[in-house]
């Protein structure tokens, strides 16, 4: 197909967790391909006066949030345990998704630093956790380490968090196709069948 499904999250993002498990299956069994873009929510936040999480600056919500996501994750069958720390700090993870944005194995190594965070209670802020993550699926791990540390890589992580304003995203997961936004996990399948659409017309 040539019209792409692009996905973007943010490693700190609860139900990124659900998206990141499922997301390639999903648009295999359509055809559509997906293209991964990590980025900030920091910045985000900021520019609407939130210095943490909306889901711990209204409690409400965050009670709310905590349910649906064991919920979903009972819906798709997906292992789930709420973090004693939240948000964890994703900059470095996403500093390494950045630097390996073409490598085969990036949609692995997104789905296991998800599950480090949201299963396993590990903090995806150290990077002994994400050195054993990419060990696991590189024999490059030192030079993807250092990549992920060059100028280069901070300014495009910065380069894809803008264009993610541009683009009007302001939580994750969010999905874009062509200029149409989708957010959330549960509009995964709107995004893709808006894919299916647009390539066959």
């Amino acid at each position: 197909m040539s019209v792409q499904l692009h996905f973007y999250f943010e490693f700190a993002s609860t139900y990124s967790h659900i998206t990141a498990q499922r997301i390639e299956k999903r648009a295999a069994e359509h055809g559509v391909t997906v293209s991964y873009h990590p980025f900030l929510l920091g910045p985000i936040f900021k520019a609407q006066g939130w210095n943490d999480s909306p889901f711990n600056i209204y409690p409400a919500k965050g009670r709310y949030m905590w349910r649906d996501l064991e919920r979903r994750c009972a819906l798709y069958n997906l292992d789930f345990k709420k973090p004693t720390q939240f948000p964890r700090n994703g900059l470095r993870a996403a500093r390494i998704a950045t630097a390996a944005i073409r490598e085969p194995w990036l949609p692995e190594f997104v789905r296991r630093v998800y599950r480090a965070n949201f299963v396993d209670d590990a903090n995806i802020a150290d990077q002994s956790v994400l050195s054993g993550i990419l060990e696991q699926l590189t024999d490059a791990s030192d030079t993807i380490f250092q990549r992920s540390r060059s100028e280069e890589t901070k300014q495009a992580l910065r380069a894809t968090t803008d264009r993610a304003i541009e683009l009007g995203v302001f939580g994750a997961p969010a999905f874009i196709v062509e200029s149409e936004l989708f957010w959330g996990d549960d509009r995964l399948e709107d995004a893709l069948r808006l894919a299916i659409q647009t390539d066959s017309a």
